[in-house]
């Protein structure tokens, strides 16, 4: 059964929730405040089944929002994720005050249709309801609500007479709009917190994108509270399941009702995260004063509301009835994707004076220099499908690339069309994948260049090293780490560098030597070749050469990191030849016994024990020996 939510707008004392009650038999004032003073003071819920003319079952729910402009927050917060409007206006009054602040709001978020509704049309004679259909006409003309295309339906809730044209009109419109998508990511804005005797916490909201199961984990935002679902209900009814467009009531584990507020969100855990800073674009009344760099203002989006302040990104100001591209930065942080609808109120007196629509809620830093490049990124982010927006967020971040997760967080997509749409653009060359990150293919290249440069600075002021350190290197780039080894197997792969264990270094540059440091090394190498396991101090090897100690201490280095030396205390180095033939002994000897001790093993290899203990710890790790006790068993 397709699911839709209706909401009523208009001037207080114009007769929306008797409306709602007349369609639906349901009275949407629950407080007790409301029905002893006759208004609506807060948001007011029912629902309605009906049929198409095709035999469609259509399940609305209606939102009925208060009409007093005290009670303008309350209205904002049921408005958001509505698919059609009912515009109530008054027969005997016309057009009033509210109608057109609600109106204003309605197009403002960008409602794509809905019904005008003259309701007490019984209370006045045939003329003057043509004068009031005029004027609302007059009133209406080219906007979402033109009379060409929107049904005007005079309505008398006392006496019943013009309900059922509502209700055509309605099971019509409703039959035109096409089905939400269900397999988005699950969002459910909260508009009432409360204690059910029996079940605990209790929150109600309309969904309005992906679907919501019985026992599933959800996020609490912006706190980040995990919560489980105990139960639900869609319309006053029991479900497993609740999917988008539906007004639902979720019982929720885990948490107490004074952790709950209106203005919060549910989500699908570990996906979407909230943010302070936002950049959209804003669009003000023709009515509204100036807006100013810096102001303050009031932000509805959904069901939140904050105190938000406006940097305009280039202008110092917006004029009545035009736009401009904005960064909106909020005292509390909200839950936003792009192409999320809000409306702002001025901060003192409190009036409507404008909205817009979230284009980046994750902007990243930026100075005044920065601005031009912002305003071409948003202005092409406007008209961008998903694949476009992704290509677009990957090449701003430049070499950084972008996490796949950071894209879901970002576009407010699930991962699985992220991939899709990554994929397509990996195929066409667009963007380069690099493990679980997204590379513009020209960042790649210029972090290419710059890799390769590094090595090249690197290696003119160390010739005597065999190349520079993996992870120095990827500290001087300042690249993620899936980003740095895409970009070394890249390269690796098209033998422009080559890569040693831990160290990278241009390919077919190895180490320089003067003709003094190749006399040096030679020395060194022969030095403990001879030695056989009767080893000398490598102090006093270093000291015999003719080069001065930090380059001695630089071709030891080298000669360790070749394995020809290897290094076994601070003082003990032995030539590998030696150690080789090490182990050929010891292997021969298990012939004879399989197990020795520290005597028998100098006495094997003629050495005394202070070289005795160091090689059988190596033999011990080479796993040649264990150790047993005071014995070593040859393995």
């Amino acid at each position: 059964m397709k699911s839709v939510i209706v909401g009523t707008a208009g001037h207080i004392d114009h007769g929306k929730t008797t409306l709602v009650k007349a369609l639906t038999g349901i009275d949407a004032d629950r407080l007790e405040e409301e029905k002893r003073r006759g208004i609506t003071i807060d948001l007011g819920f029912a629902n309605l089944e009906l049929s198409s003319d095709k035999g469609e079952k259509l399940r609305l729910g209606f939102v009925d929002v208060p009409g007093h402009e005290r009670f303008v927050r309350n209205m904002l917060a049921g408005v958001g994720g509505i698919d059609i409007v009912l515009l109530v206006i008054a027969a005997d009054e016309g057009v009033k005050p509210q109608t057109r602040e609600h109106f204003d709001i309605c197009r403002l978020l960008a409602i794509p249709r809905g019904i005008v509704v003259l309701t007490k049309s019984d209370t006045v004679d045939t003329d003057t309801l043509e004068v009031v259909r005029l004027e609302i006409e007059d009133f209406l003309r080219g906007s979402f609500l033109d009379p060409k295309q929107t049904p005007i339906v005079p309505v008398s809730a006392l006496t019943g007479q013009g309900t059922d044209q509502l209700k055509i009109e309605l099971a019509r419109m409703a039959s035109e709009i096409g089905m939400k998508n269900a397999s988005a990511l699950a969002r459910l804005p909260i508009d009432r917190a409360f204690v059910m005797r029996g079940f605990g916490a209790v929150i109600t909201g309309t969904l309005i994108a992906g679907t919501i199961k019985r026992e599933q984990e959800l996020e609490l935002h912006p706190s980040g509270k995990r919560v489980r679902v105990r139960g639900m209900q869609v319309h006053g009814r029991s479900t497993e399941q609740a999917r988008a467009g539906e007004r639902t009531a979720v019982n929720l584990a885990g948490i107490a009702v004074e952790e709950l507020a209106r203005g919060m969100m549910l989500t699908q855990p570990g996906t979407l995260q909230p943010t302070r800073q936002m950049d959209a674009r804003l669009h003000l009344l023709p009515d509204a004063r100036p807006l100013k760099h810096l102001s303050r203002v009031h932000l509805h989006c959904f069901a939140s509301e904050t105190v938000a302040q406006v940097r305009l990104l280039g202008d110092r100001q917006i004029e009545p009835g035009s736009s401009a591209l904005a960064q909106l930065r909020t005292a509390e942080p909200l839950l936003v994707v792009p192409g999320d609808r809000f409306i702002i109120r001025q901060f003192s007196p409190v009036v409507t004076i404008g909205g817009g629509m979230v284009l980046d809620s994750f902007p990243l830093p930026r100075g005044a220099k920065q601005l031009p490049a912002a305003r071409d990124f948003l202005t092409a982010l406007e008209s961008a499908d998903l694949s476009g927006a992704i290509a677009l967020r990957t090449g701003r971040r430049n070499a950084a690339g972008l996490r796949r997760d950071e894209a879901v967080r970002e576009t407010g997509h699930p991962r699985q069309e992220i991939d899709l749409q990554a994929q397509a653009l990996v195929e066409n060359g667009t963007v380069l994948a690099a493990a679980d990150s997204l590379l513009a293919k020209s960042a790649a290249v210029e972090a290419a260049k710059k890799l390769l440069a590094e090595l090249d600075k690197f290696q003119k002021g160390n010739p005597l090293a065999g190349g520079m350190a993996k992870e120095t290197l990827r500290e001087k780039l300042d690249l993620r780490e899936a980003v740095f080894s895409f970009l070394l197997t890249q390269l690796a792969t098209g033998k422009k560098i080559e890569i040693q264990g831990e160290q990278v270094r241009l390919a077919g540059h190895g180490v320089t030597m003067t003709a003094d440091e190749e006399r040096a090394r030679k020395t060194i190498e022969q030095a403990f070749s001879v030695a056989g396991l009767k080893v000398p101090l490598l102090k006093d090897v270093l000291a015999s050469l003719s080069i001065d100690r930090p380059r001695s201490q630089k071709i030891m280095t080298l000669l360790l990191r070749e394995g020809i030396l290897v290094k076994l205390g601070d003082e003990l180095v032995f030539h590998r030849a030696a150690l080789e033939q090490l182990r050929r002994v010891v292997i021969a000897e298990k012939s004879r016994t399989p197990k020795m001790d520290v005597g028998r093993f100098k006495d094997l290899i003629g050495v005394t024990r202070k070289h005795a203990i160091p090689l059988l710890e190596y033999l011990d790790r080479e796993r040649i020996t264990r150790r047993v006790g005071d014995l070593r068993e040859i393995l």
